[in-house]
C-alpha cells in the first residue's frame, strides 16, 4: 500500500512590507552595470541593472534581470546578443543616465561595436558580450541568463559599487 499523497510546499506569506524587503535588499552591495545591445532596426538600447552574478565557468554563463514592465524588454527579449558593461567608479552619471527616463540615454556616450553589435561603453571595468541563451520568468521580473562569448576588463580600474540607494567606490580593508 502507497502512502497518501502530500500537498507540495509552499512559500508562507510575506510577513513584511515591500519597503522592508526593499531597505534589507539594500544592505547587499553590488556592483553597477549597463545593459546594452543592438535593435532588429539598428535602435541602441541600454539600461542601468545591479542584478548581475556569474553562473559557470564552463560554459562561461552570467545572469541580470529585468522588470516585466521595461520598456526595453522587447528588444532584450528577442534580440540574439547583448553585453554588460560593468561601471567604473567614475561612471556614476553614466549610471544615473540610464535609469532615467525620459532622456536620451546615448547623446554623447562614447562605445564601440561588439562582436555581435551590442555597444561597450568606452572606460567601463569590465564588460560581457553575451549570447542570450535562456529567459526565466519569476515574479515581475525575468531573468536573463547570458553565454559570455567574449569579455575583456580595464587594468587598474575600480568598479562603481550601489548600497542603501547609494553609491560608492571600493576602499580595500
Amino acid at each position: 500500500m502507497s502512502a497518501p499523497a502530500q500537498a507540495p510546499l509552499q512559500a508562507r506569506q510575506a510577513a513584511f512590507s515591500s519597503r522592508e524587503f526593499r531597505t534589507s535588499l539594500g544592505m547587499f552591495a553590488t556592483g553597477v552595470t549597463i545593459i546594452t545591445a543592438r535593435a532588429a532596426n539598428g535602435q541602441l538600447v541600454g539600461l542601468t541593472a545591479s542584478s548581475f552574478n556569474s553562473v559557470s565557468l564552463e560554459p562561461p554563463l552570467v545572469l541580470w534581470s529585468l522588470a516585466r514592465a521595461a520598456a526595453s524588454m522587447a528588444v532584450l527579449a528577442t534580440g540574439s546578443h547583448y553585453a554588460i558593461n560593468v561601471l567604473a567608479a567614475d561612471q556614476k552619471a553614466l549610471a544615473e543616465r540610464f535609469a532615467s527616463k525620459d532622456v536620451d540615454r546615448w547623446a554623447g556616450v562614447a562605445y564601440t561595436e561588439g562582436i555581435s553589435g551590442a555597444p561597450l561603453l568606452a572606460g567601463a571595468a569590465a564588460t560581457f558580450e553575451c549570447f542570450n541563451r535562456s529567459r526565466y520568468e519569476e515574479g515581475d521580473h525575468v531573468i536573463f541568463v547570458g553565454q559570455v562569448e567574449q569579455c575583456g576588463h580595464r587594468e587598474g580600474a575600480s568598479p562603481l559599487l550601489y548600497h542603501g540607494g547609494r553609491f560608492y567606490t571600493e576602499h580595500p580593508l
